[in-house]
């Protein structure tokens, strides 16, 4: 009886100090407000839909009346010959954007703060963000009118060097390079925004005692800038490594031909084809659901490691 006691008590402790932080933070939490009911609307209400990956959905029943088939999508799809294409081009995709597109904002950014010029260091930015405004569809219309094997600049400097050209937008070696380096073009400067304001937040005095010291702009930026921001780099890798089995579709779709499916046919457009196309949205779902799983799993691991070697996690 004693110990249940206690219990109450600490119950009550904890919810008075809990209510008594909220008053204080009320204004806070009103703030918050707007974005956690955009969650809970339009994430977690819709969630419950994700059963249908265990039924047979039947639009005419509804979610809850539609038949109970287990497992059936998922073996589905691990059955479909065209699995380890998409595993494998969605994980190569999101490997070489994190071995490419993820540590450039970071040199970027690091470069960034050694200008001292401040008009020039303004200027420098704000170029840098302009790609990130421009929409996708344009983007890649410039990538086809570039890149174009009749009168495409590209294939023109190649034909005037003697070269043959090359239909870059049809031929599959093509569609990963061009995916990643359309990636660092359109993201680079806007990638760098969080880093840049992280360095912002090192103490001046900190570089003011390694030019003392006789330090160089290489070693300051090598002992100061990058120990000082490695918790956001770590931070911003594990939000990427979490998506690792995730890929936008839209990009994929504006790029996709036919000709190049063996390497452009990502886990997302398969899914947009299936769901959409051709209405299979239990089979779709289910597809959904693994992907999360997967993506959650790695996130768990990938976590637990970070905090073991640099003591920085998500949670």
């Amino acid at each position: 009886m004693e110990v249940t006691f206690n219990k109450k008590e600490t119950f009550r402790t904890y919810f008075k100090n809990f209510w008594k932080s909220m008053k204080k933070t009320k204004y806070l939490h009103l703030l918050a407000l707007p974005g956690v009911l955009y969650y809970i609307i339009f994430h977690y209400i819709p969630m419950y839909g994700v059963i249908i990956a265990f039924k047979d959905y039947n639009f005419r029943k509804g979610i809850l009346g539609s038949e109970w088939v287990g497992f059936k999508h998922f073996i589905r799809f691990f059955e479909n010959p065209f699995f380890w294409r998409l595993i494998r081009n969605t994980i190569l995709i999101n490997v070489y954007q994190i071995i490419f597109v993820f540590p450039l904002p970071i040199i970027f950014a690091l470069f960034l703060n050694e200008l001292r010029d401040g008009f020039y260091k303004r200027f420098v930015q704000t170029v840098s963000y302009l790609p990130h405004f421009i929409s996708l569809p344009a983007i890649i219309g410039m990538m086809v009118m570039f890149l174009s094997p009749t009168d495409g600049v590209i294939n023109m400097i190649l034909q005037k060097m003697g070269l043959p050209t090359i239909y870059f937008m049809a031929d599959p070696k093509w569609f990963r390079p061009l995916y990643i380096i359309s990636d660092i073009w359109q993201h680079l400067g806007w990638g760098a925004i969080i880093y840049i304001a992280a360095l912002s937040n090192v103490n001046p005095e900190l570089y003011e005692g390694a030019v003392i010291d006789g330090a160089t702009r290489v070693q300051m930026m090598r002992y100061i800038s990058i120990p000082s921001i490695m918790p956001t780099i770590v931070i911003m890798l594990l939000l990427r490594i979490g998506h690792i089995m995730s890929l936008g579709a839209e990009k994929v779709l504006l790029m996709q031909s036919p000709l190049n499916y063996e390497t452009s046919d990502v886990i997302s457009t398969y899914v947009y084809r299936r769901g959409l196309v051709y209405g299979e949205y239990s089979y779709t779902t289910a597809i959904g659901l693994f992907n999360s799983l997967i993506n959650l799993t790695i996130l768990i691991i990938a976590n637990k490691i970070t905090k073991k070697v640099t003591e920085t996690g998500l949670f």
